[in-house]
């Protein structure tokens, strides 16, 4: 059975929260039709990361590894979320608000899994 050629029209949008909402629940296929794809080329866009190197002790990656097997995920992925849970939590600590308002983000839960997000939160 040919796939059909013609994509179904998008539905205005009043935000971007309103649109996020709705392709976090619709899938993709029926608006885009992949054979009219065309490659994008952004010459002026900068990488949003920045590689560096970090000095750990073995052990201390030992145990960073296992834990990144046990999540199914990247070490390097779950150091990333370690340190970034770490530093808004002593950031709104320094600014006075409470642990409770770190929670995990749709994407970490999607990303870890919903039991691993909320695990990785707290600690």
């Amino acid at each position: 059975m040919p796939k059909r050629s013609v994509s179904k029209p998008l539905p205005a949008f009043a935000s971007e929260a309103e649109e996020r909402e709705f392709w976090e629940t619709h899938d993709t296929s029926p608006y885009f039709d992949s054979k009219q794809a065309r490659s994008a080329v952004f010459p002026n866009l900068k990488p949003s990361t920045q590689t560096i190197s970090l000095r750990l002790p073995t052990a201390l990656l030992s145990e960073l590894k296992e834990l990144a097997n046990k999540r199914d995920v990247p070490y390097q992925s779950l150091l990333k979320v370690f340190l970034a849970e770490r530093v808004a939590r002593e950031t709104m600590s320094v600014r006075g608000v409470s642990r409770r308002a770190l929670q995990p983000t749709k994407r970490a839960t999607r990303r870890l899994g919903k039991s691993k997000a909320s695990r990785t939160v707290r600690g």
